[in-house]
């Protein structure tokens, strides 16, 4: 395994700047797809883009991992923008919570990522996939609605999920329909190994091909004059401005609610998840690196710090390490950071020249690449591997996944890790002591340090042993033993003249805290 930072060399530049332009190519529709999907300004997510490829890329302790906007912190912008009332406060919290990473990279809290369950972690995903996709259905039918764009995603004040889904139905956009089910049929087509074992469609992104064929087709349906295409104006087209303009939309921070709670809440929301979506997409990029490096993860919270901190003072949103991205640089030949940086160079470019053709894509074409990114987060796959991990995993990945889809996220994990806490605690409490016998001879084995949780296991046993026993207490396996464990001892010994029951220890005393 390789450690530190590789210096691009000519010959790793004729494969990096080819695979940034792939990865851009991926990026740009999800760039401007997730700033849909949070309820954001489009470009805001491309301002998110351009900070993750370019500041990012440059500071990261990764060679080969790509930053931008991630799904996975669609739903906590799009519920922190209602509840804190304007995209410009969220904004404030979008600095803090880089400063805040900062502070964890300095603080080397890079492995935080270690100590959150993987099915807690895999709940999370799943649920963000679900709401992903329940908040697309509007744009891919070609209608909005107020309800659907409430931060509570399932339930609503006067409407069921399914009432909203009927509503939707009653309000169809022909033309937003046929683009949304031609560009999720071609993007599951695109997924099938009878395509993928072409070099060419290997080397062109689905999310790209969907964008394309949903611009042509809407172009052809206002060529004809058709009654349902979509037209500028209309709500149904991407909106950038273009000119002069782009400078002057672009949102900054709102300092003076700095010191709101709910705002410093949302940040640690947004520096904690964004941390744990990096650190995952970090050590899954790690193992595809063909050169087996190693990243610094303290150094890449410290980028991605930097990376919302200025995202945030320039109207972006939250930056994170993302997985479709950084596997999509491997698999293209990417193999330094330059690969990276050339996205974010090209994203910047493409915004600055060609911004009124991106104002032609249509929105039901990046509803159904969201939708199909979901679906990945969420799919039958997902649900089979979690249940073939066993009840107690699958368990936790459900409580995780319900929670958060009908409360919110922060809630959502606070459930599936309180959750994991109680398995961990009853597995503890259950194989900590165990008991033999022969005869009346009885021995008590600890078999894993014992703490005060485990002083009702040991309690119940002790007082399983009959009268007349003669008992061996055994803590050879175990490093610790509490002081309420040595309490409990001593208090079942002082009555065990009295039931004639003789004790013997072997390295039990001597291994309390110091």
């Amino acid at each position: 395994m390789k450690y530190g930072i590789t210096t691009p060399s000519f010959l790793s530049a004729s494969r990096d700047i080819p695979a940034g332009i792939v990865v851009f190519l991926v990026a740009l529709p999800l760039c401007l797809g997730i700033a849909l999907a949070s309820g954001a300004p489009l470009m805001s997510g491309v301002i998110a883009g351009i900070i993750g490829g370019t500041v990012v890329a440059f500071l990261s302790g990764s060679e080969l991992s790509v930053s931008g906007p991630a799904a996975g912190l669609a739903i906590i912008v799009l519920q922190a923008i209602a509840s804190l009332g304007s995209f410009e406060v969220f904004l404030c919290a979008v600095v803090i919570s880089g400063l805040l990473q900062i502070a964890l990279g300095a603080l080397r809290a890079g492995i935080i990522g270690d100590f959150v369950p993987n099915s807690v972690i895999r709940g999370m995903l799943a649920a963000i996939g679900v709401v992903i996709i329940l908040k697309q259905i509007p744009h891919a039918l070609g209608w909005d609605a107020e309800l659907w764009a409430d931060e509570e995603v399932i339930r609503t004040s006067h409407h069921g999920p399914l009432d909203n889904i009927w509503h939707i139905f009653e309000h169809l956009n022909e033309g937003a329909v046929i683009i949304s089910v031609i560009c999720l049929a071609l993007l599951i087509v695109w997924e099938r190994p009878f395509i993928k074992k072409y070099r060419w469609a290997k080397l062109t992104p689905g999310p790209l091909l969907a964008v394309v064929v949903g611009t042509i087709l809407n172009e052809l349906f206002v060529a004809t004059g058709a009654s349902f295409a979509l037209v500028p104006g209309d709500g149904h087209l991407v909106q950038l401005p273009i000119g002069a303009a782009l400078f002057s939309t672009i949102v900054l921070p709102d300092f003076s609610h700095i010191f709101r709670s709910d705002v410093f809440i949302t940040a640690v929301t947004i520096a904690l998840v964004g941390s744990v979506e990096t650190l995952l997409s970090i050590e899954a990029t790690d193992r595809l690196d063909p050169e087996k490096r190693i990243s610094s993860t303290n150094k890449e919270l410290v980028a991605q710090g930097i990376g919302n901190t200025l995202s945030g003072l320039v109207g972006g949103l939250p930056i994170t390490s993302v997985i479709v991205r950084s596997s999509t640089n491997v698999y293209a030949g990417g193999r330094t950071r330059l690969a990276s940086l050339t996205h974010g160079v090209m994203l910047l470019v493409c915004v600055l020249l060609i911004p009124s053709m991106l104002n032609h894509i249509p929105l039901a074409a990046l509803a159904a690449i969201l939708i199909s990114v979901g679906y990945k987060l969420t799919s039958t796959s997902v649900i089979k591997d979690m249940w073939s991990q066993g009840i107690q995993q699958f368990f936790l990945f459900a409580v995780t996944l319900l929670a958060i889809v009908y409360t919110d996220l922060l809630f959502g994990i606070a459930v599936g890790l309180a959750v994991g806490a109680v398995f961990i605690l009853r597995t503890n409490v259950h194989k900590s002591v165990s008991v033999v016998n022969d005869g009346n001879m009885y021995l008590i084995s600890f078999n894993k340090d014992m703490s005060f949780v485990n002083k009702a296991e040991l309690k119940r046993n002790l007082r399983s042993i009959p009268d007349n026993a003669n008992l061996i207490i055994d803590g050879t396996k175990v490093y610790f033993i509490d002081y309420d464990i040595y309490e409990q001892i001593e208090e079942f010994a002082d009555g065990a003249p009295f039931r004639k029951i003789t004790i013997e220890y072997r390295h039990v005393f001597g291994k309390g805290r110091k």
